[in-house]
């Protein structure tokens, strides 16, 4: 997992609330073990027709829909099943940070743990960066919590303390284990010792 600095990047529109995980990434996909190609399947009911072949309204299939590191999604996204698929298959795409007003507790704690920032902003802010322009870039900063508009206006957003500090680090929960690896082999020898005495 890429270490999380500041994200200075346009955003896709996706004006739809109650987007589940089975929208994001739908459950024939999720067989897999790995997350190569599953950028190829988000959204993927939405994204083809029938054929394959790309639906050309479809924001991921515009110039709009590409390059992009922020999705602006509609409230309550993430909801349904559980699936750490879902934010895979985002990550995958591209996207490193998902605003919304509200998000599926279940997707949010599967998404800072694959690396993906979940922002919850208000009503008035989300209205408001819908109405941005079209090419117009915000920026994300992780470490102050802080979402900058183009205006000038900045937004604090709130993340708990273990997921910011994996994120700004670049590690899961198991790279936070083994940052610690020397003070576990320090317990784990006096618990030796003290047991050894013991006996």
């Amino acid at each position: 997992m890429s270490q999380y600095k500041i994200i200075e990047s346009r955003m896709v529109p996706m004006p739809v609330d109650n987007i589940d995980t089975d929208q994001i990434i739908p459950a024939r996909f999720l067989k897999t073990t790995t997350k190569d190609g599953l950028d190829k399947q988000l959204f993927c009911d939405w994204r083809y027709n029938a054929d394959g072949s790309p639906k050309a309204d479809f924001i991921l299939n515009t110039p709009r829909g590409q390059g992009a590191s922020i999705l602006l999604a509609g409230d309550n996204f993430g909801c349904g099943s559980s699936r750490e698929h879902a934010p895979w298959a985002l990550t995958q795409f591209g996207f490193r940070a998902v605003i919304s007003t509200s998000f599926a507790d279940i997707f949010k704690g599967n998404s800072l743990k694959n690396g993906l920032l979940p922002v919850v902003v208000s009503k008035e802010i989300h209205a408001k960066l819908f109405a941005l322009a079209e090419n117009t870039p915000i920026s994300i900063d992780l470490e102050s919590q802080t979402l900058a508009l183009p205006d000038g206006t900045k937004v604090k957003f709130a993340v708990d303390s273990f997921s910011k500090h994996c994120l700004l680090n670049g590690i899961d929960e198991l790279g936070y284990i083994q940052q610690h690896e020397s003070q576990i082999a320090g317990y784990e020898k006096s618990r030796t010792c003290a047991l050894n005495t013991l006996a």
